[in-house]
């Protein structure tokens, strides 16, 4: 558990052991609304903006690509933040739902609404089908190349669960599911995919494979006891290898998604603006990992947190270069 963790772990307040402290849903929320807010992670919200970043992302990279922004790219940053509160909802909801058993005999996650008794498996369903059907609404407000990728999103969405059932890397699954917002923004932006939104997209399943390696290291050990796989588990001592490795692979990645966009045509400075903004990206994460302590919960749990700051390091950068 976090040091920040305020785990009620059966006292009847119903919180949630990796909940943030003070969080908003345990102290104004109504009391009926809580287990379905905590189904929805309301009340851990990093995993909103881990959602969200890259479709920021995808925004402020497909501008630099064509006439800068324009009065849509508003309605896309405003629209993709809700979605990606509601499809984070129901998409967390849909893992808890097929995870249940599996949380009950895992220390952090057995507070969680199912496995503690909070809501029935049935109101979770329901639940995650009105988050879904409220995000559907907004797709609908896009052209016709980001509804049918946002349709194709709930593929991996609905195979990430599962995946550690069979893989020992889930994290790819993650980063699939996590990361489709560039490439939805872009099409949004743009009206087209273009050779830097793949680009973007590969960045952004490196970085999830780096954030979400620590996060799993909180809970190698009782994965371990319950047969759980995770790259946490696989890589095991040489995880700092591996983490080095997908660090250097999101920068290198999202400095070609920048250069393959931003036309020479427009000169020098928009293109070292943004890449000034990946530089912000690594450096972020490169202090993460000095003396970060794989072996202590709390750490990882900090670290996997810092990664918000770490993805929204880029994105004024992105802009400005967009608006020079």
């Amino acid at each position: 558990m976090g040091a920040d963790d305020n785990a009620d772990m059966g006292d009847g307040t119903g919180t949630v052991a990796d909940s943030v402290a003070g969080n908003w849903v345990d102290r104004h929320a109504p009391a009926a609304t809580r287990p379905y807010l905590r189904l929805s992670r309301a009340d851990r919200p990093i995993g909103t903006w881990l959602l969200y970043i890259p479709c920021l992302w995808g925004v402020a990279l497909a501008a630099n690509a064509g006439g800068g922004f324009g009065a849509k790219d508003l309605w896309l940053v405003i629209s993709s933040g809700i979605g990606a509160f509601l499809m984070r909802g129901a998409g967390c909801t849909w893992n808890d739902i097929t995870d249940r058993d599996i949380d009950a005999r895992v220390a952090r996650t057995r507070s969680r609404p199912l496995p503690s008794g909070q809501v029935s498996a049935r109101q979770a369903a329901l639940w995650m089908v009105a988050q879904a059907l409220v995000s559907a609404l907004i797709l609908l407000s896009y052209d016709r190349l980001a509804i049918g990728l946002g349709l194709l999103s709930l593929l991996p969405v609905a195979v990430y669960p599962f995946a550690k059932r069979f893989t020992w890397w889930p994290q790819v699954f993650l980063g699939i599911a996590f990361n489709w917002g560039a490439l939805l923004m872009w099409a949004a932006q743009s009206g087209e995919l273009a050779p830097g939104a793949v680009l973007l997209y590969a960045a952004g399943i490196s970085w999830t494979l780096y954030y979400d390696t620590i996060y799993a290291h909180q809970d190698k050990e009782d994965d371990a006891l319950i047969g759980v796989k995770s790259t946490a588990r696989l890589f095991g001592a040489q995880s700092g290898r591996w983490l080095a490795g997908f660090l250097v692979g999101a920068v290198i990645l999202f400095a070609a998604a920048v250069i393959v966009t931003i036309p020479a045509a427009r000169g020098p400075v928009p293109m070292l603006v943004a890449l000034a903004g990946v530089w912000a990206f690594g450096a972020h994460m490169v202090w993460q990992m000095r003396g970060l302590n794989l072996d202590d919960p709390a750490a990882c749990l900090r670290a996997f947190r810092a990664n918000r700051d770490a993805g929204l390091a880029v994105v004024p950068f992105l802009a400005g270069a967009a608006l020079l």
